[in-house]
């Protein structure tokens, strides 16, 4: 009998600097697998819903205590549904001290400063839950996909991140990095479904079509990068994203056991409020 999936089966092995990481491959993942699917959407949007109040619950502790910082990373392919996990994953969340980061392309004032200066200023403070749709990891993706980021700089890039995020760890975030992967097919389905429903214009961009034709590149870019930043400080998993609610469950349930290890709890009681009665 085969061994029911778990969460830390998905989880990209540790970056290990005195040895190659040459044993992760995102094809050991298959985009349509459903392991944390009950196989009834009906059951699985429940769950969905028992996980958003239990995040909801410890969001609060989280903001009320405000020492702790929390910081997720949803990375993926277009389509592979960083928007809509933030939707179906904290639709019951409350927004206090919920804050959701889009990063686009860097503007010109941001180019002339190092590759995370705007990302440090994102970064989550205290009691607050940040999720980074996309992330400083497009810096390494796209200009090794395009052929202007050289090996030696892509590692230099990574050890400035390894060391950023270690940086992070130690002042008090945790921090969570999700890669939604999907299948080119799957991808094809979603960008012909923005283009034949004139609502969905405007979620779709020509580019999109560029960044398809180098596919394979990108998934290479990928592997090689989540290879040597995933760290025990700052782990990587891998989510497969065929199936949006399998990817919105799995993603809660990867936060909620995160959130729960935190053994977050409210402030203790004010003494000077004890017997206090307003009149």
């Amino acid at each position: 009998m085969s061994k029911q999936p778990e969460l830390d089966d998905f989880r990209v092995p540790y970056f290990d600097s005195s040895k190659k990481n040459g044993k992760f491959s995102l094809d050991d993942f298959d985009p349509g697998m459903k392991p944390f699917s009950s196989g009834s959407k009906e059951t699985d949007r429940a769950r969905l819903s028992e996980i958003g109040t239990q995040l909801d619950n410890l969001q609060e502790r989280l903001h009320a205590q405000k020492q702790r910082r929390v910081l997720l990373v949803l990375q993926g392919m277009d389509t592979s549904g960083k928007d809509g996990t933030i939707r179906a994953v904290f639709h019951e969340v409350d927004p206090l001290g919920l804050r959701i980061v889009p990063f686009k392309a860097p503007t010109p004032v941001e180019l002339a400063h190092d590759f995370l200066w705007r990302v440090h200023a994102q970064a989550p403070a205290a009691g607050e839950l940040t999720i980074f749709n996309r992330s400083h990891y497009e810096d390494l993706l796209v200009p090794t996909v395009l052929g202007e980021l050289k090996a030696d700089a892509f590692e230099q890039r990574c050890c400035h991140i390894r060391e950023f995020e270690e940086m992070l760890a130690d002042s008090g975030t945790t921090i969570l990095k999700c890669m939604l992967h999907i299948s080119k097919d799957e991808q094809r389905e979603r960008l012909q479904s923005r283009i034949d429903d004139p609502n969905k214009h405007w979620k779709f961009d020509l580019a999109d079509l560029e960044a398809r034709k180098q596919w394979d590149a990108y998934q290479s870019a990928y592997r090689d990068t989540l290879a040597v930043t995933s760290t025990e400080y700052a782990p990587w998993y891998v989510i497969p994203a065929d199936s949006k609610m399998h990817r919105n469950v799995m993603i809660g349930e990867l936060l909620l056991r995160t959130l729960e290890g935190l053994k977050l709890d409210y402030p203790p009681a004010k003494e000077s409020l004890r017997g206090v009665k307003v009149e």
